[in-house]
């Protein structure tokens, strides 16, 4: 590729990929397929789940209402109809991913003054 060419964009992830992006484990995510049906990845030929963009997206705004804003399950569902029903559904789960990119970002230059100050010491991977 030359430097003038985009990276292709990723359009499909496997359930390994989607708990590394949204720090969220199989089986939780399991969990929520069966409690919101508008999270039913496809799967592949070997049966493997496939989510799209838009899948992770909606498993951001999941995750931030049940975690940032503590509703129960049934209220979570109920604001995500809501959204829908208002028709801004897509722009509150870009809402929930862009707060949750904050958070992550803001811990990490937490960690990064704490090892400059010295109250830190680095991470050993």
């Amino acid at each position: 590729m030359t430097p003038s060419t985009p990276e292709p964009v990723q359009e499909f992830f496997s359930i390994g990929e989607v708990c590394s992006l949204t720090d969220l484990k199989p089986h939780v995510l399991r969990y929520w397929e069966s409690q919101f049906r508008f999270l039913n990845p496809a799967k592949n030929r070997s049966g493997n789940r496939v989510y799209q963009r838009k899948e992770i997206e909606l498993i951001m705004l999941v995750k931030h209402l049940l975690y940032a804003e503590k509703y129960t399950i049934d209220g979570a569902r109920q604001k995500i109809d809501e959204h829908r029903r208002g028709g801004d559904l897509k722009p509150a789960a870009r809402a929930a991913l862009d707060v949750e990119a904050l958070q992550t970002l803001e811990s990490e230059l937490h960690e990064i003054l704490g090892l400059l100050d010295g109250t830190r010491q680095p991470a050993v991977e």
